[in-house]
């Protein structure tokens, strides 16, 4: 099919402005030429505010001496701007949930989005692929796009199908997806995937990301049954659970039979088992962190991670201390549709220390930390040493089953610090 608008990049970022607000898409399909592209024209710019979620690869726009063309704002932090927050990036606290309404209620308007999408099938229609999250709503509200044609990015379903006439510009590439490298979990890790397993029930809904924890649960769940997927992010640990029948949506209420995502990370592997797979919708990440649609699956299990946690159950998974590291994403949004599911379970997975032995369960957060989820929300905790239950229990109860799965170098401090704060170390 011939493209429409079709030119180079360069010609393409010539539609930027200065003074323009630009989205980028992020994740795996971050949109790396056409960036390039923009940077380049930075001597001819000024004020061109970039806001995304995390993105992958180069991120030129961030440089200190190009502060004057460029000034960023982010929802997520990724690690390749992470050393720049509080420079050149700045970090706008938001559930991910909320972030498409910035645009659909006009909070935040947008003038031209960057994206990523595969070829036009034969009735015109791209997919955005890998990442579907935000993006849909800022083609949706912003008043140019800008598309790299790209044939390595996998053809997926649900809100990922945008007509080529939508684009403003079309730019040729063959840029690869980027691909996570799947690292084998620790033995930390392993520990607390085989606790976690063992809490989660046939025909559950999960929802987890990526990482060594995420990885170690699947491996423990290949002799559960009727699995189903409903979760803002996956990689390719659900592969072999989907290929031996485990993970197949049959018990879901809403959007049975199907793995429902808003973006995914992983390796070449995942991107083609997801190319032209009816099974997986990628869809509007407001739909798929909207608690209301969450709740109404059964069982659902949402497994998170946290930075560190307090013995009353307060969890920070966004910062250090006053340092932003990551940020609010998604957390609340399933901990708290978790919650409300019948049958639900919303877990808090951590290694019990740093890598450089420090507890991650701890009498109080660093002064400036950030509480993303708080103690009334936190229900399971779980680390290497076992899973602690806190819905339901006192301050005191919940400080001494925390202090039961920290790590026993530690645990003395916490009985400690329990002692003082709560009185006898009897449960009461």
């Amino acid at each position: 099919m011939n493209l429409p608008n079709k030119m180079t990049a360069e010609e393409a970022v010539k539609l930027i402005e200065s003074g323009d607000r630009v989205l980028i898409q992020g994740g795996s399909a971050t949109p790396q030429t056409l960036i390039r592209a923009m940077v380049a024209r930075a001597s001819e710019l000024r004020g061109v505010k970039i806001v995304h979620l995390h993105t992958e690869g180069e991120c030129g726009y961030t440089a200190p001496e190009l502060r004057d063309s460029f000034n960023t704002s982010v929802f997520f932090i990724g690690g390749n701007v992470r050393k720049m927050v509080g420079n050149t990036v700045n970090y706008i606290p938001i559930f991910l949930s909320d972030i498409p309404n910035l645009f659909r209620q006009r909070y935040m308007e947008l003038d031209v989005v960057l994206v990523n999408v595969s070829p036009p099938d034969k009735h015109g229609f791209c997919s955005l692929g890998v990442s579907v999250d935000i993006v849909i709503s800022g083609i949706e509200q912003g008043k140019k796009v800008i598309a790299q044609i790209n044939p390595k990015m996998p053809r997926t379903f649900g809100d990922a199908l945008i007509h080529v006439k939508n684009f403003d510009a079309c730019v040729e590439v063959e840029d690869d997806i980027y691909e996570m490298k799947f690292v084998a979990p620790s033995a930390e890790e392993q520990a607390i995937g085989k606790n976690i397993a063992a809490i989660i029930d046939d025909g559950a809904t999960l929802q987890m990301g990526i990482g060594g924890i995420p990885n170690a649960v699947l491996t423990y769940l290949t002799h559960h049954k009727n699995l189903g997927v409903h979760t803002e992010m996956f990689s390719e640990g659900i592969v072999d659970l989907v290929e031996r029948g485990v993970v197949n949506g049959s018990k879901k209420k809403v959007n049975p039979y199907k793995i429902v995502s808003g973006f995914a990370m992983g390796t070449r592997r995942l991107y083609d088992f997801m190319d032209d797979n009816p099974e997986i919708e990628m869809l509007d990440i407001a739909y798929v962190n909207d608690t209301a649609i969450i709740r109404q699956n059964p069982k659902v299990t949402a497994i998170n991670s946290a930075i560190e946690i307090d013995i009353t159950g307060q969890v920070c998974a966004d910062s250090i201390g006053t340092r932003m590291f990551s940020g609010v994403g998604g957390q609340m949004d399933f901990m708290r549709g978790a919650a409300l599911s019948q049958g639900g379970k919303p877990i808090i997975a951590v290694n019990s220390t740093t890598l450089k032995g420090v507890s991650k369960i701890v009498p109080m957060l660093k002064q400036g930390a950030g509480v993303v989820t708080t103690r009334a929300h936190a229900r399971f905790v779980a680390t290497e040493y076992g899973v602690a239950e806190l819905f339901g229990r006192t301050l005191k109860q919940r400080a001494q089953s925390l202090r039961d799965i920290a790590h026993p170098d530690h645990r003395e401090t916490l009985d400690k610090a329990i002692f003082e704060r709560f009185g006898s170390s009897l449960m009461v």
